[in-house]
């Protein structure tokens, strides 16, 4: 298995939507839309008014018991890819990309890359129908890169979705450009680079689009990177997988696991969250790993799973330990009623979907008013069920033409395989219907 197989463009949800149009649901789902609405409305008025109602009315409020709403006539039934708002605003922001030396879990310095110094890099934060710009200056000094901006649509913008090779040139040491795409879209994504495996090293950051959401919740705790860390750098990494790959082997194991950019099993800092008693919390997971499929959970509090990358869902109760493929993101709310004091949040590489990593991920939940103290980890092993994914609903119905899919679609063989650049260097190539 490659240590180059993300999953970039990530399709969970969409296996979901290929319900037929039906002039009766006008393309909403009227029913699911009043129900949802009436059960988070803050006021029977606001209840009665939107059960009747496509979209959110005036009466209905973006809230804490009222997430389904939104503004201006937008709600969780809006289809976003058929429409979305459009606020006027700007969101600005300025990344500069520099080499770096890490040491994210304790073990020691490494040559890493940063953006603005951090790692993981700044959060894109945004509101559904911003515009968003992102000024990006490549100081790194052997390297080009590019920016990708994870799960973004790129409507009427596909050349803002830097992919080197493919919709730009690499950013050459000592160059600058700006991205700028509308977020079209709501929920939780990532950014990384997309040159060779440089986003291996250090080059990746959260994307949070603030919009209305299938489950309430009283508090955002904001985006937990979940990924691997190699004690060796990206490049000598590929090199290995390469090696590996030509005898048929897997790729080399992770050396830890990293949560929001750290771990403190090896002597460095646990990644810490402080819980509101009594409260609901939105937890936006992401896993930001190049080679690693992980299982998580937080110790005696179930998640509900209310959104698959950029697509809100049904809400699923009661999950214990949640599975997330490479570039997935699932958002998940749960509630902080279990007896105030500290509680482990774990990670662990699931081994079923073929993943290596050494070390356990965990970060320290603690609710507030207390002192943070690491409780006894138990180090309870992760359900193993052949790499199975969670089974998503999508919230709103989108029809898909499946006859004209049908009379296009193709099989197209993928293969891995060996090649050399000008320079007599071996690279590791993935082959689509077999050339590359």
């Amino acid at each position: 298995m490659s240590l180059l197989r993300l999953a970039c463009f990530s399709v969970l949800a969409f296996a979901s939507l290929a319900t037929a149009y039906s002039p009766s649901n006008n393309r909403w789902n009227k029913h699911r839309l009043g129900k949802m609405v009436a059960r988070q409305a803050t006021t029977s008025t606001s209840a009665s008014a939107s059960t009747t109602s496509l979209v959110a009315d005036s009466a209905c409020t973006h809230g804490p018991t009222s997430r389904a709403c939104w503004s201006n006539g937008f709600s969780i039934a809006t289809d976003f890819d058929l429409k979305f708002p459009d606020t006027g605003r700007t969101r600005s922001y300025n990344f500069e990309l520099t080499n770096a030396t890490c040491n994210p879990d304790g073990n020691g310095d490494q040559p890493c890359y940063l953006i603005n110094n951090q790692y993981p890099g700044p959060t894109v934060f945004a509101d559904w129908g911003d515009t968003i710009t992102i000024n990006v200056k490549n100081s790194l000094q052997d390297n080009g890169t590019s920016i990708h901006w994870h799960g973004i649509r790129q409507y009427n913008s596909f050349g803002e979705d830097g992919v080197n090779g493919i919709t730009e040139c690499a950013l050459a040491p000592g160059d600058s450009r700006s991205y700028t795409f509308k977020a079209t879209q709501f929920g939780t994504s990532w950014y990384h680079s997309h040159y060779s495996s440089q986003y291996g090293s250090g080059v990746i950051g959260p994307i949070v689009i603030n919009g209305p959401a299938s489950a309430n919740y009283d508090v955002d705790l904001g985006p937990l990177t979940i990924n691997e860390w190699y004690y060796a750098t990206a490049e000598q990494i590929q090199e290995a997988a390469l090696v590996n790959a030509q005898s048929q082997g897997p790729a080399p194991p992770a050396d830890n696991i990293l949560l929001n950019g750290t771990n403190g099993g090896s002597g460095g800092n646990y990644h810490q969250v402080t819980l509101t008693p009594g409260k609901k919390h939105r937890l936006r997971l992401i896993n930001t790993s190049v080679d690693n499929y992980f299982r998580v959970k937080l110790d005696g509090h179930a998640f509900t799973v209310m959104t698959a990358d950029f697509i809100p869902i049904e809400p699923i109760p009661g999950t214990d330990w949640l599975l997330i493929a490479i570039g997935q993101r699932y958002d998940v709310v749960f509630t902080a009623n279990q007896t105030a004091g500290t509680y482990w949040f774990r990670a662990e590489s699931a081994s079923d979907c073929v993943s290596l990593a050494n070390g356990h991920g965990r970060a320290l939940f603690t609710y507030s008013g207390e002192t943070v103290n690491a409780p006894t980890d138990s180090n309870e092993t992760p359900p193993t069920d052949g790499c199975l994914e969670v089974n998503t609903i999508p919230y709103w119905d989108q029809s898909v033409d499946q006859d004209t899919f049908s009379s296009q679609v193709k099989t197209l063989g993928t293969d891995f395989s060996e090649g050399v650049t000008a320079e007599g260097e071996n690279l590791l190539l993935w082959s689509l219907n077999i050339t590359c």
